[in-house]
């Protein structure tokens, strides 16, 4: 009996030991630049990568990355297809029932992007009888549908096709995440469209997890730590242009 007891035991160990050996599936979302994009090679980078890449290090565990549309990340973590997701996924009282959220990463708030020609708009107030362009299964979605009737909001699942929209006349306006909206309108936009009307609905960015992972205190003592030795604030500088607001 004792050699069956301590067999059953040295199994359960070997059982635990693999399954921390194999590694972690951690999502994020194909184009969200800054945050995640690919690059000239076509390989992903940006601010979530590289934070992700620092945290992983500090806690010392292997992953790997999966693309994935950013309407899909949530249910993964959900079904336990995903180990964790890194997608500037706002924090909100919905998802938390879902999903579990590491501390906040990343202060947002969501902006309005015309055509650089467009004179008339000039805050929400402006976009009641307007086509709006945004992402699907964002904040961005839910604001919209707070004041603007479903039939003039249009839904893209990535970036690309929802500023295309834009460029295109196929919309009057994007409604989407500040730090995104800003590369857009800096970089492959440049000339083309302007941010007008103040910052909406301040929001904060976090690392999602399925419900009662033990990945959740690692990740926040990491974070903790990566803030308090100067990793965090260069990765921000590096991707943002300016140094994080004091806390």
């Amino acid at each position: 009996m004792k050699r069956v007891i301590l067999a059953a035991f040295a199994l359960v160990m070997l059982l635990s030991a693999n399954a921390w050996a194999q590694k972690l599936v951690v999502a994020h979302d194909t184009n969200f630049k800054p945050f995640e994009f690919k690059d000239e090679t076509g390989n992903y980078t940006g601010f979530d990568i590289e934070l992700w890449k620092a945290i992983a290090s500090e806690i010392g565990v292997e992953y790997t990355f999966q693309p994935n549309d950013f309407n899909g990340i949530i249910p993964g973590l959900q079904s336990a297809t995903f180990d964790a997701g890194i997608a500037g996924i706002t924090i909100k009282p919905e998802r938390q029932e879902v999903v579990d959220f590491s501390d906040p990463y990343y202060d947002s708030g969501l902006v309005i992007l015309v055509r650089a020609d467009n004179n008339d708009i000039k805050g929400i107030e402006d976009l009641k009888d307007k086509v709006i362009s945004t992402k699907l299964a964002t904040s961005s979605a839910d604001f919209a549908a707070g004041f603007a009737p479903k039939d003039n909001i249009k839904l893209y699942p990535n970036n690309d096709a929802m500023f295309l929209e834009l460029l295109s006349g196929g919309a009057d306006a994007v409604i989407f995440d500040m730090p995104v909206v800003k590369d857009f309108a800096q970089k492959a936009g440049k000339g083309q469209v302007k941010v007008v009307g103040p910052l909406y609905q301040g929001q904060s960015y976090g690392i999602a997890f399925p419900k009662g992972s033990d990945l959740k205190p690692k990740v926040d003592a990491a974070l903790k730590k990566l803030r308090e030795n100067g990793t965090y604030e260069k990765l921000y500088i590096k991707w943002f242009g300016y140094a994080p607001a004091k806390k």
